[in-house]
């Protein structure tokens, strides 16, 4: 029997920090490795110049190589299960549901690692370079940004394309970069709610374990999942504009024929 009224509202509103909360734990869990290397450089001995730079090149070298095989499979999982939360079905299985993605787009989600994880890799490591140790050069770290930032957005998108279609690799790394760079504002959205997702996850850090990344997935699978269905009907509209237009023409070329023979 389903609650109604007030008891209604919290017994929905805990079914969702329930949902959000686990699928978060299993996303940490399951790229644990990459947190540890993560969180090494905040909770070790604080190094000064150089010694710093060189710590920090470092953690994001090894972030890197980790990511690939912790972090990017663990993430597509877990849009796999928002993708069926923001598709209506949030009943599903959540343990099941995710480690059966996490097995299916394994591969895929490995190689986007590769490639993600050398990308930001390069871009923080130049951003490092450019910002301390090389001086009159400061102002191409803004540029680093924006290119990290850039490349955040169509790694999002990298992981709901993989989630909701199926794909060649090269074929959801070309995609993610049209979303990116076709729907401008509505992937600037998406960026600004991670961001904010991150903001208020860093000031409340109990958030972290439970909320941090399961948010940020049905965010932008929320999003994504808009600029789709309207892509949809688009070409819905367009495919209905040509079979009309092509209706018409062999009307005409009915009624030439037709006058053809009463001519002759």
């Amino acid at each position: 029997m389903e609650m109604r009224g007030m008891m209604g509202g919290f017994y929905k509103i805990s079914e969702w920090i329930m949902r959000l909360s686990v699928i978060n734990v299993l996303w940490l869990l399951t790229s644990l490795p990459f947190w540890f290397l993560f969180i090494t450089p905040f909770i070790s001995t604080q190094a000064e110049g150089d010694a710093a730079s060189g710590s920090l090149i470092s953690a994001v070298i090894l972030m890197a190589i980790a990511a690939p095989f912790t972090l990017f499979p663990s993430t597509s999982a877990m849009f796999s299960v928002a993708r069926k939360w923001v598709l209506g079905d949030v009943d599903v299985p959540l343990f099941k549901t995710f480690f059966r993605n996490y097995k299916q787009n394994y591969v895929q989600a490995m190689i986007g690692g590769i490639v993600y994880a050398l990308l930001f890799a390069i871009l923080i490591i130049d951003f490092q370079v450019y910002l301390k140790q090389i001086s009159g050069f400061q102002i191409l770290a803004y540029l680093f940004i924006a290119l990290m930032l850039l490349l955040l957005i169509s790694m999002l998108h990298f992981f709901s394309l993989l989630s909701h279609f199926h794909m060649k690799t090269i074929q959801l790394f070309k995609n993610a970069l049209i979303l990116t760079i076709g729907r401008p504002f509505r992937s600037l959205a998406m960026a600004i709610g991670a961001v904010v997702v991150i903001a208020i996850s860093m000031r409340f850090t109990f958030l972290l374990p439970f909320f941090f990344g399961s948010i940020i997935a049905v965010y932008t699978f929320f999003n994504f999942n808009i600029v789709i269905q309207k892509m949809m009907l688009a070409k819905e509209q367009a495919e209905s504009e040509s079979d009309e237009e092509s209706d018409d023409e062999s009307e005409e070329d009915k009624s030439v024929n037709l006058e053809k023979k009463s001519q002759d």
